[in-house]
């Protein structure tokens, strides 16, 4: 499909131009009816229509409109389409004709997948932001908060028995010759029944049985595949029946597992698949006490404003996935040093010591230490001198550091010896082989900061004052019903996430009087 010229007829009278007065005055309508064109111009979709020949088609300006507006008011494509029919502020915004019957829905879906595959996939996102960087509304505003929420994914999430019933229809679905060979080996479930296995769910023995039997199939259908070379879907569906047949499994209770006695594992795995029509979709813990399963969005605001200036969505599971090493790419693209300010989920020490060597200030609550003993000594009550290799404890008594060792390169100082006869042995360790302190990297960085938050009453002003406005932003992202999301997969629903927080700045752009001269875009002085 290329991108057709518009003639721009339109049915019926024009709606802006003859029922102006019934848009509201200010809103996101009557902004984008009026400068519709300059915010979305033809030429910012050029490269997704690279052929000059085609038939006409639904312009790409209306087509953004239509989704910044859809991910404002947290629609579906079949509420959209309806709103673009029967709402006049929805026509006069797109620039339809009052009896125009708008599209069908699956254009949208279309255009969607067109801007995910082009090469700048969050234009919509970078356009409001430009309008922003345009306005001159952030300058001299150098703080940034930092935040990340749980989003519910657009999935059930499936049990053990579910996830391998379905791992083995897609495998058999997928993969030629699969079904031959789950004919001859698979005795569990009749796989072309669409519903789950029959027996007695009530009886824990049967359901034991029953996921012993599902493992023994799963393998028996993978050990036994013609070997060649699969495509994409294919090898797809065969590494996550891998997957979820090993994940929720361990060998059963005399076994090792070469006998193939299987019994759902005591526990959680980490980085647990929780459904196979969303394989991405994490179990994630927000607090001990609030689980979900989701994804992560993670967002940077301007806390003055409550501007978006970089967003991001996460699998909710993986080290490159936490929040302290997401925003330090959000915060790459910062032209200056800034004010950071975040929760103790930002405090690591990596984290620090790369912001601190780019000039950023950081308004970063520590982590809270844990004490060996309830109420005893913690790790800041130890002299640690990275530089002499040594750390003394409140005794006066000092230990040698070890060299760094293991994956996460700490250094441990072992008091032993020390221990035994000390008189403030009570406070320290309940240990028998006394007290073993351990030392993270980035050590001084992270004490340092400890310091700070605690005695430094600016550090405590600034922080209390606009580390909370974040929240505020953060319930603007899920509001309307779009704590859950409406795409599968991390790629499609981090698009939806710029087009939502681009939709957020320009209401609030709007709200600030946001207008276009016919050359640059402005903003009331006062804003």
């Amino acid at each position: 499909m290329v991108q057709g010229e518009w003639s721009g007829a339109l049915i019926g009278p024009d709606v802006w131009a003859t029922c102006r007065e019934l848009i509201p005055a200010g809103s996101v309508f009557a902004f984008l009816a009026e400068h519709r064109e300059a915010l979305f111009p033809a030429v910012m979709f050029a490269d997704m229509y690279p052929s000059a020949n085609g038939r006409p088609s639904m312009p790409p300006q209306v087509l953004a409109v239509a989704i910044t507006l859809q991910a404002l008011n947290g629609l579906s494509d079949f509420d959209t389409v309806q709103e673009l029919r029967c709402d006049l502020r929805w026509k006069a915004a797109c620039g339809l004709g009052l009896h125009d019957i708008a599209l069908d829905p699956s254009l949208l879906a279309y255009f969607r997948r067109r801007l995910a595959r082009s090469a700048r996939p969050d234009r919509v996102f970078d356009a409001v932001r430009e309008v922003v960087r345009a306005t001159g509304v952030l300058r001299g505003r150098q703080r940034r908060a930092v935040d990340s929420t749980v989003l519910d994914d657009a999935v059930a999430t499936q049990d053990t028995v579910t996830q391998l019933v379905a791992g083995v229809r897609a495998v058999i679905r997928e993969v030629p010759d699969a079904a031959a060979v789950a004919t001859e080996h698979c005795r569990a479930h009749d796989y072309t029944d669409p519903g789950k296995p029959r027996i007695a769910w009530n009886d824990p023995a049967a359901r034991a049985d029953l996921v012993d039997a599902l493992v023994r199939d799963a393998f028996l259908l993978l050990g036994n595949l013609p070997d060649r070379e699969h495509g994409e879907r294919a090898a797809n569906a065969i590494g996550l029946l891998a997957l979820v047949a090993g994940q929720d499994v361990e060998p059963a209770d005399g076994s090792d597992g070469r006998d193939g006695r299987w019994r759902i594992t005591r526990g959680t795995a980490p980085d647990r698949v929780v459904s196979v029509v969303d394989p991405q979709s994490r179990h994630i813990h927000k607090t001990r006490s609030r689980h979900q399963d989701g994804y992560k969005a993670h967002l940077v605001v301007e806390p003055e404003t409550l501007l978006f200036t970089a967003v991001a969505l996460t699998p909710g599971s993986g080290a490159e996935h936490h929040e302290a090493n997401v925003a330090l790419d959000l915060l790459a693209d910062e032209p200056d040093p800034v004010d950071v300010l975040g929760d103790s989920a930002y405090s690591t020490g990596d984290a620090r010591a790369v912001l601190e060597a780019a000039g950023h200030r950081l308004f970063i609550e520590p982590a809270p230490l844990r004490s060996a003993v309830p109420g005893g000594f913690t790790l800041d009550d130890f002299a640690v001198d990275i530089t002499a290799h040594t750390a003394t404890c409140p005794a006066g008594h000092t230990a040698a550091l070890a060299a760094p060792a293991g994956r996460h390169r700490q250094r441990k100082a072992f008091f032993g010896d020390h221990c035994t006869d000390c008189p403030l042995r009570g406070r320290c360790t309940k240990a028998e082989a006394g007290r073993t302190l351990t030392i993270r990297p980035h050590h001084d960085h992270l004490a340092a900061a400890r310091r700070q938050a605690g005695t430094d009453p600016n550090w405590q002003v600034e922080y209390r004052r606009w580390r909370p406005p974040v929240e505020r932003a953060v319930a603007w992202i899920v509001a309307r019903g779009n704590r859950r999301l409406r795409h599968r997969g991390a790629l499609a629903n981090d698009r939806w996430l710029h087009v939502r927080a681009a939709a957020i700045n320009l209401r609030t752009l709007v709200g600030l009087g946001l207008t276009h001269d016919g050359t640059t875009w402005c903003l009331p002085t006062t804003a």
